[in-house]
């Protein structure tokens, strides 16, 4: 059984403060505006171990990792 993970980005907390793609920028960058988003297709499954340390150095806790199993 693998375990593949869910991103998610609560937009309304998110402050800008571009930690998320400090710690995990093959899963985040920052939009236009300086906010978080994911890059294409890292929402389900991405794998990437640094997504968990994303979602702990955000200072506003507005990234959600969880586990979904196949």
């Amino acid at each position: 059984m693998q375990t593949d993970i869910h991103i998610a980005i609560d937009k309304d907390a998110c402050i800008g403060a571009g930690q998320c793609a400090l710690a995990a920028p093959g899963v985040f960058t920052q939009d236009d505006d300086g906010f978080s988003t994911l890059l294409p297709g890292r929402e389900n499954g991405t794998g990437d171990p640094m997504a968990r340390e994303a979602a702990r150095a955000c200072p506003v806790t507005a990234i959600t990792v969880s586990e979904t199993a196949d």
